[in-house]
């Protein structure tokens, strides 16, 4: 059985602080052969070819050395063995009964060309090719879902009431402000760059944007965007811009806790000094994880297809070619450098 190159983006060590490009490798070592040797792999293997791989704000969780209080949620990746995460693939061989040869898949897969998979059970197929399919790395896949879900489930809105989405420009937070906008809410997003900020207003349709990087008093700026109070916050960075939203919530206001991106790379995490603003205010704080909701996903992909279709719903993706490339998009991802959903092309 014939044998080819399997380029992977393979994991040096544990980090602290900053991931940078050479906490990864690039490697051309490793070989794999195409079909699924019977005698070796379980029954249920898949073979597959990687057409597109998601860079994701967890992945640098997953970089914590392991006894971190994080691990227990999120396996941490090993030393020496390709990165892994969500990605759109090609089903090459297959001894799993739900997929065959030809079959288009999204779910969990490795950093690199080619990727034997023993678990597919993340494994969804793909059944509608009309769209990008990397989309499936965005708004049809896991931060689609996570948007989805967070908003409609967790923080429950109504037409009229005022939402704030921080880290407004990424793959979550660009679809929870236009899922918002067709409520009929009105809706502010936080971005890091005059170029995120002019998208969120121009190409995304919020009612107002701002950077925070140049908001002196984070509490000021949201009592000028919300006079009258904050009903719905989708919470991606945390730090002070949290702290500063408690002040600024409704009575009976709610705040989903979808991530936390300015803690990932801090050694020790930092506190938080409103919380008794749930208190008084009766807020209702809540964090989740998108694989409570998969069961949602037929739902899902019935509102957001024809939000696509019909262009009601855009969707921003900033896309690095080739796995060499990897690295540098997925680190990329914590000084803001992307605009929009962070995708690596490994093959078209």
């Amino acid at each position: 059985m014939a044998e080819v190159k399997n380029k992977q983006v393979i994991f040096k060590n544990y980090v602290e602080g900053v991931p940078k490009e050479s906490d990864m490798y690039i490697s051309d070592t490793a070989t794999i052969k195409l079909k699924i040797p019977h005698e070796e792999e379980p029954s249920l293997s898949v073979l597959v070819k990687n057409l597109y791989l998601s860079c994701d704000p967890v992945m640098r969780i997953r970089m914590r050395k392991p006894g971190d209080e994080t691990s227990s949620y999120f396996t941490p990746f090993a030393p020496g063995s390709p990165l892994s995460g969500y990605g759109v693939a090609k089903v090459l061989d297959s001894r799993h009964p739900d997929f065959k040869e030809g079959d288009l898949v999204w779910g969990t897969t490795k950093w690199e060309d080619f990727s034997l998979i023993t678990t597919p059970e993340s494994f969804h197929k793909i059944q509608h090719a009309d769209v990008p399919l990397s989309y499936y790395t965005g708004i049809l896949g896991m931060p689609g879902m996570t948007a989805y879900a967070g908003f409609n489930e967790v923080c429950s809105p109504k037409k009229g009431e005022y939402v704030f989405i921080s880290a407004a420009s990424g793959a979550v937070g660009q679809l929870v402000g236009q899922f918002a906008k067709l409520l009929g809410c009105y809706v502010v997003g936080s971005a890091g760059s005059k170029e995120k900020v002019e998208l969120l207003k121009n190409k995304l349709k919020f009612d107002e944007a701002f950077n925070y990087k140049e908001e002196h008093d984070l509490n000021a700026a949201l009592k000028r965007y919300f006079p009258e109070g904050i009903d719905i916050y989708f919470e991606n960075v945390g730090g002070n811009l949290l702290d500063a939203v408690l002040l600024n919530m409704r009575v009976h206001g709610r705040i989903a806790v979808c991530g936390m991106i300015s803690q990932y790379n801090l050694d020790r995490p930092e506190g938080v000094m409103n919380l008794m603003c749930l208190i008084y205010k009766r807020i209702h704080m809540q964090g989740f994880t998108v694989q409570d909701y998969y069961h949602l996903y037929p739902k899902y992909l019935e509102y957001i297809l024809p939000c696509i279709r019909e262009g009601r719903v855009v969707y921003l993706e900033d896309i690095a070619e080739g796995l060499e490339n990897g690295p540098a998009a997925l680190v990329g991802l914590f000084s803001g450098r992307n605009v929009g959903k962070q995708v690596v092309s490994v093959s078209h």
